[in-house]
């Protein structure tokens, strides 16, 4: 193993330091606790929060900031923040207006959120949480009952943020998540498994021709091992998926996300969704009003990528998107 750290036990400690230290000016650390808070001025509206295990950087804290999330909380490689970590993000980001929650679909990550809501209501601070599950290559995998959550978790942020720095009401952002999280599906490949530095080894196997289609964030299985194939091919195969899930027809407007795992280049990156535009644009007629390419919710060093589309089934959804942002990595 291969990694640039010190002890493999300090590695998100260590990190969380270096990342609040780089961009001081945006964000702080709460002491004592792995919370990763906003500098922008306190506006007395909704507090956006969500986390989950370390590893998929930018996610979480990347997207800390003016316009998107309150807090960002980090458990472990992997690994969810614990309940009373969880708290310690809530309380930070109350404003007055509530706290909102946003949960990537892994059992300890919806029980531990939702234990923290329960305290947080010991406190009287008002909690409302959506547990995000946009990955559809699987139904139930490792670490889930029901589908993952992965790269479409992003967009959730985007689009909530910016709801509540335009002064929607707690309950206002639960109405537009529960018409948000069915219109969001996502889909990925990898190339190679990720190597966890706190266990020393890849999560999984793969010969060097080899390939698995939806294989998750963390390792979990895919549906199917194949030999490598070209990008178009790869392209396809994740945009069927999406089209049988979606069953979209001419002229529908989508957003558009291909999220690097973490270890494959941009300039691979942009020739799938150059492929990707071909398939959706040239062949299903279909229209990207928003389309975004980089690493956004990465699996440590997994080569590989991911696909997600968002129907737009409100008009507004595509103005949060586009809405103006002071974070690190959006």
């Amino acid at each position: 193993m291969k990694k640039i750290i010190n002890n493999p036990d300090q590695i998100v400690d260590e990190m969380l330091n270096g990342l609040v230290f780089a961009y001081d000016s945006l964000v702080e650390r709460i002491p004592e606790t792995t919370v990763v808070h906003r500098k922008a001025d306190k506006n007395g509206k909704v507090g956006l929060v969500s986390g989950g295990g370390s590893g998929h950087e930018p996610s979480h804290a990347g997207f800390v900031g003016k316009g998107m999330l309150s807090a960002a909380v980090a458990g472990q490689v992997f690994t969810s923040p614990t309940p009373d970590q969880v708290l310690e993000g809530i309380k930070a980001s109350d404003e007055g207006a509530g706290v909102f929650l946003v949960i990537k679909n892994y059992t300890g990550d919806v029980m531990n959120f939702e234990m923290a809501q329960d305290m947080a209501d010991l406190e009287d601070i008002e909690v409302e949480t959506i547990v995000v599950d946009d990955d559809i290559a699987v139904e139930d995998s490792t670490f889930t009952a029901g589908k993952r959550g992965i790269a479409g978790t992003v967009l959730v942020h985007k689009i909530l943020g910016a709801a509540a720095e335009e002064g929607k009401s707690l309950q206002e952002i639960k109405e537009i998540t529960d018409q948000l999280i069915p219109n969001i599906k996502s889909i990925g490949v990898a190339l190679s498994p990720a190597t966890n530095p706190e266990v020393g080894s890849p999560g999984f196997e793969l010969e060097e021709d080899e390939i698995e289609f939806g294989v998750g964030i963390h390792g979990e299985p895919g549906y199917r091992r194949e030999k490598l194939q070209p990008s178009k091919d790869l392209a396809k195969e994740l945009v069927d998926k999406l089209k049988s899930e979606f069953e979209w027809s001419e002229n529908e407007e989508y957003a558009v996300l291909v999220n690097g795992m973490g270890a494959t280049p941009l300039m691979e990156q942009f020739v799938f969704m150059n492929d990707v535009k071909k398939l959706l644009v040239d062949e299903e007629k279909l229209s990207l009003p928003f389309r975004k390419v980089g690493d956004y919710m990465t699996s440590i060093d997994m080569e590989g990528l991911s696909l997600t589309l968002v129907k737009l089934e409100d008009k507004k959804w595509l103005d949060y998107l586009n809405a103006p942002v002071k974070t690190i990595s959006w």
